[in-house]
């Protein structure tokens, strides 16, 4: 049955309809497809591009070189040297036991290196390089590189390691670098990825931690492609970080060296100045130790026998160890009188041996006394009985104003670990530290370098130049930085007259050129090279009246422990100061036979900048400086020796 025409025409309508509507969804739909695809392809090309390069593209940090150390005359104290070293990477090694097991196989692994890369392996980001074996053999590094395709996640580095050529010689001084631990992160605020590298060097004491933002430089980076096993096919780019700065030092490395082998056997320290710049030309604590020990890790073993030496090799005694100066203050007691106006050059007072003070006797190093003294004779001879009348007449905060003015009791900017302030004491210093008043005796036993004051080797050799100088000479470690030449510390007039530091000077001179000085059997014999100095001793135990009355127990009876420090200062040449020293020998005894013979021949070394003739010495001394020197020639290390020409 046909239908009617009106039928078809209204159906015709409705599929029209259906199909323009169904038309519209479907360009609807192609339009938004369209533009979602115009926005990935041209909007986010560059997102979906780094999400692609990620895939096969690793950025990788490129530590920086760090900066040489080098002493004044430009020769290495401190160096980067090649260290080869195979390191894994967790996420491309996948099974982590296995493949350290087929390396075990091509490369002898240390058992507390391989636990301890374990150990980061598992901690660590999946895509930080793990040192496994660390100063491994070129053999090895290329049994590695061929084995390459059974060991992914597995890459042969060569790497550069700090080492240290002059041994102990520099160790206080330059100090030494070690891997960077949780603790040196927790001291940095916000530290640079750099440092999380594992087995990234830092300072950790002397210079190299107090110029560690000098000396490490900064990162660079490189860009690699990788495959699916994520080993490296080639690098696309690559951009250079900043090489640390190399630093010069005002340090010698033979006069060092001559310093460290001539205080061997001894509990000591020696500080050498330059009295026009202040340069620090040896700095020297003993007993020392190597630190390229510490560089790779010291063993448990090694480091508990630095703790447990008596004559504790590990603090810097030339600026950290601060001791009573003993009779080497007496030259800041007797230019704090003459300065206050409180004696004059030629009034003596007498010394029977003792002095009572507030109803105590204080005693002179001389029993029997030393009869009439100035000043002149006073420090010739050391005598205590002056310098306590002096302190009467001065008052203590003369004294300290004095001591600081001289560079005692002041702490000097030098990028070493721990520089000691030392103590010039005072009224106000006692009442708050101690909570007791100041009293006469107290301002007696400083008089003469004991009691409360304290001064470091490093503030006596200061104090030393600035008295032959005249000004305030201040320390110098750091002679230029990548050739750039630092300020020197030549300081400024003093403001001191002049004519009263001449004859402290000429009292010096007395002390080692005078049959009665007290340094007389260590004096310098050249003319042109005489020097001036002053003996001191500092006692580290109280000596009771009894004792006193029966005879003071002599040092060398004594424990060492309970012996005397020695001490000695000196400047030469005295017509012409050039060089400033000091000494101080632990539980060493007295300062005339313990330090003053190091000092002069420290003093000469300086002088003539290799071993002097032994005509400068006292005749009677040449047999045994002649078999001295060839001794100390014997142990001195040269300049610039390798790890392996050393035992």
């Amino acid at each position: 049955m046909r239908r009617p025409p009106r039928d078809n025409a209204a159906s015709q309508r409705r599929v029209t309809r259906r199909g323009l509507v169904i038309g519209g969804l479907q360009v609807g739909i192609m339009g938004a497809l369209a533009l979602r695809m115009r926005h990935m392809q041209l909007d986010q090309a560059d997102q979906f591009r780094l999400l692609a390069d990620e895939n096969r593209i690793n950025i990788q940090l490129i530590p920086p070189t760090r900066g040489r150390i080098f002493d004044r005359e430009g020769r290495v104290v401190a160096e980067n040297v090649p260290s080869y070293r195979i390191t894994m990477v967790r996420e491309q090694a996948g099974d982590v036991d296995d493949i350290i097991s087929r390396l075990a196989r091509l490369v002898e692994l240390d058992a507390g290196e391989l636990e301890k890369a374990r150990r980061e392996l598992q901690e660590l980001r999946g895509d930080t390089p793990v040192t496994v074996a660390d100063r491994v053999t070129w053999d090895a590094i290329s049994r590695v590189a061929a084995n390459a395709p059974a060991l992914p996640g597995v890459h042969p580095e060569v790497g550069l390691s700090r080492r240290y050529p002059l041994h102990e010689d520099y160790a206080h001084v330059v100090g030494y670098v070690g891997p960077v631990s949780d603790r040196d992160l927790e001291r940095i605020d916000a530290p640079e990825q750099l440092l999380r590298l594992p087995r990234f060097q830092i300072g950790k004491i002397g210079l190299e931690a107090r110029r560690e933002n000098l000396l490490r430089g900064s990162a660079g980076t490189r860009r690699v492609e990788v495959n699916a096993a994520g080993r490296v096919m080639r690098e696309l780019n690559r951009q250079e970080g900043e090489p640390g700065a190399d630093l010069q030092i005002t340090l010698d490395n033979e006069l060092q060296s001559y310093v460290n082998a001539r205080l061997a056997g001894e509990s000591a320290a020696v500080v050498v100045l330059d009295c026009d710049s202040g340069d620090v030309l040896a700095c020297a604590s003993s007993p020392s130790y190597d630190p390229n020990l510490f560089v790779r890790g010291i063993s448990v073993a090694d480091y508990r026998a630095l703790l447990d030496n008596p004559y504790r090799p590990l603090p810097n005694k030339a600026v950290q160890g601060i001791y009573p100066p003993g009779s080497t203050f007496k030259m800041v007691t007797a230019l704090a009188a003459l300065e206050a106006g409180a004696v004059t050059l030629d009034e003596t007072v007498y010394c029977p041996g003792h002095m009572e003070i507030s109803g105590r006797r204080f005693h002179c190093w001389k029993r029997a006394g030393h009869g009439n003294m100035n000043l002149h004779l006073s420090l010739r001879e050391s005598c205590d009985v002056y310098y306590y009348d002096l302190a009467m007449r001065t008052g203590i905060e003369n004294i300290s104003a004095m001591a600081k003015r001289l560079g005692l009791g002041v702490q000097f900017d030098l990028p070493m670990t721990s520089v000691a302030q030392g103590l010039a004491p005072t009224r106000d210093w006692k009442l708050a530290n101690r909570g007791e008043p100041w009293v006469i005796g107290d301002s007696a036993n400083t008089a003469i370098g004991q009691g409360f004051v304290l001064a470091s080797p490093l503030q006596l050799a200061v104090m030393t130049a600035r008295l032959a100088t005249s000004r305030s000479v201040t320390p110098r470690l750091i002679k230029s930085v990548n050739g750039v030449e630092q300020p020197t510390g030549h300081g400024e007039d003093l403001g001191l007259n002049e004519n009263l530091l001449r004859e402290i000077r000429r009292a010096m001179f007395a002390v080692s050129n005078s049959n009665r000085g007290t340094a007389y059997r260590s004096r310098i014999v050249e003319d042109a090279f005489r020097m001036a100095g002053k003996t001191g001793t500092s006692q580290v135990r109280n000596i009771s009246s009894g004792e006193r009355a029966t005879g003071v127990v002599r040092n060398e009876a004594l424990p060492r422990e309970q012996r005397d420090h020695a001490l000695f200062v000196d400047f030469a040449p005295f017509d012409a100061p050039k060089y400033a020293v000091a000494v101080v020998v632990e539980h060493g005894g007295g300062g005339s036979t313990a330090a003053a013979p190091i000092a002069r021949d420290v003093t000469l070394q300086a002088l003539y900048g290799e071993d002097p003739p032994l005509a400068a010495y006292p005749s009677v001394d040449r047999p045994r400086i002649k078999t001295q020197q060839e001794q100390l020639r014997k142990a001195r290390p040269r300049p610039g020796r390798g790890e392996s020409d050393r035992a």
